[in-house]
C-alpha cells in the first residue's frame, strides 16, 4: 500500500498481521508467553535482561554510573533480542508480564525481586543505593516529575513520531505533522529547562538525566529515525550542550554499549558480566 486511502473503521476491529509496518512480526493484540524459555542467571545479585534501545540504555547507564561512583552494583546483562521474539519467552514474561525490555531481577534479598518498566527500575536502583536522586523532598519531587514526564513523553516520540515518520508502511501527512508538532514542543521544553542549568535538575546529575538522554540525545545526534535535519534539532542550543556533556561521561559511553546488537562492532557488548568485558568481549574481538 503506497498511497494514503480513505479509511472507515469497521464496527469491530480485527487483527491484520500484514498492516503493522517494520515491527509487525512481533506486535500482537494479546499478552503472555509464546514459548517456553528460561532466563539465564549469572553470579551477581542484579540480573538485567535488556536490549540497547533508549529504554534499555537508561538502566545500563545508571548501573555503570553506580559502579563508577563506588557502589556495589555489579550486574549481569543478558541480551533480549526483541526482533527474534525473546521477550515472549516464559522466563521473560515471568520477569515482565508486559513483554517489554528492560526487566530486572534482584536476588540480593534471597528470592528474586522483579522490577519492570525502565522508569521503575531507575527509581528502584536509585533508592536501593541512595544515589542519583535528591535526598530532600522538594528535590526528589522535581526529579520524579521529570522522570515521569519522560515516561509519558516517550510514546509520542517513539510510538508516535518515530513510527509514522520512519516505520509505517506508508506516509500519512496528518500523523507525521501531529507527532512532529508534539516532538518539537518537547525539544523546546527541554531546551528551555536546560538554559542556565548544567543538568535537568540544575547542578545535580540524576536519574532524570539518565531517563531523558537516551531518547533525546539519540534524536539530536541523528541516531534515532534519521530525523535530526527534519526536526532541526541543531537549533536547540542548550539541549545540544547537555546532550554532548552527558554523552561524554565514561559511564554513559559504557552503558550505551551493553546489550547493543547493531552498529560498530567495537561498540557492541552483547552481554556484560564484568567490567573487563568492555575490553575483552566486544563484538569486534569476538569475531
Amino acid at each position: 500500500m503506497s498511497e494514503q486511502e480513505e479509511y472507515t473503521p469497521p464496527q469491530v476491529w480485527t487483527w491484520n498481521k500484514e498492516n503493522g509496518g517494520r515491527f509487525a512480526s512481533i506486535n500482537r493484540p494479546i499478552a503472555g508467553a509464546t514459548h517456553d524459555k528460561e532466563l539465564p542467571r549469572g553470579e551477581h545479585a542484579l540480573q538485567l535482561y535488556s536490549l540497547a534501545t533508549p529504554n534499555g540504555v537508561k538502566v545500563t547507564v545508571l548501573l555503570e554510573e553506580l559502579l563508577a561512583a563506588g557502589h556495589d552494583a555489579e550486574y549481569d546483562a543478558w541480551l533480549i533480542n526483541i526482533e527474534d521474539g525473546d521477550q515472549f519467552g516464559s522466563g521473560f514474561v515471568a520477569a515482565n508480564p508486559n513483554s517489554k525490555i528492560p526487566a530486572l531481577l534482584d536476588y540480593s534479598g534471597g528470592s528474586a525481586q522483579r522490577v519492570f518498566e525502565s522508569g521503575a527500575i531507575l527509581l528502584y536502583l536509585a533508592e536501593k543505593f541512595g544515589a542519583f536522586i535528591p535526598e530532600d523532598h522538594a528535590g526528589r519531587t522535581e526529579c520524579l516529575s521529570w522522570l515521569f514526564w519522560q515516561m509519558g513523553a516517550a510514546p509520542f516520540l517513539g510510538g508516535g513520531f518515530g513510527h509514522f515518520y520512519a516505520y509505517a508502511p506508508f506516509k500519512i501527512e496528518y500523523a507525521i505533522d501531529r507527532y512532529t508538532m508534539e516532538v518539537k514542543r518537547q525539544l523546546d521544553l527541554l531546551d528551555k529547562q536546560l538554559a542556565g542549568r548544567e543538568f535537568i535538575l540544575g547542578d545535580q546529575y540524576s536519574i532524570a538525566d539518565m531517563a531523558i538522554w537516551p531518547w533525546y540525545g539519540a534524536l539530536c545526534k541523528n541516531a534515532a529515525y534519521d530525523a535530526a535535519e527534519f526536526l532541526q534539532t541543531e537549533s536547540y542550543e542548550h539541549l545540544n550542550r547537555w546532550v554532548n556533556a552527558v554523552g561524554d561521561r565514561p559511564a554513559v559511553k559504557r552503558g550505551r554499549m551493553v546489550n547493543r546488537a547493531w552498529g560498530e562492532p567495537s561498540q557492541q557488548l552483547l552481554e556484560r558480566h564484568d567490567a573487563s568485558d568492555f575490553e575483552l568481549r566486544t563484538q569486534d574481538k569476538q569475531q
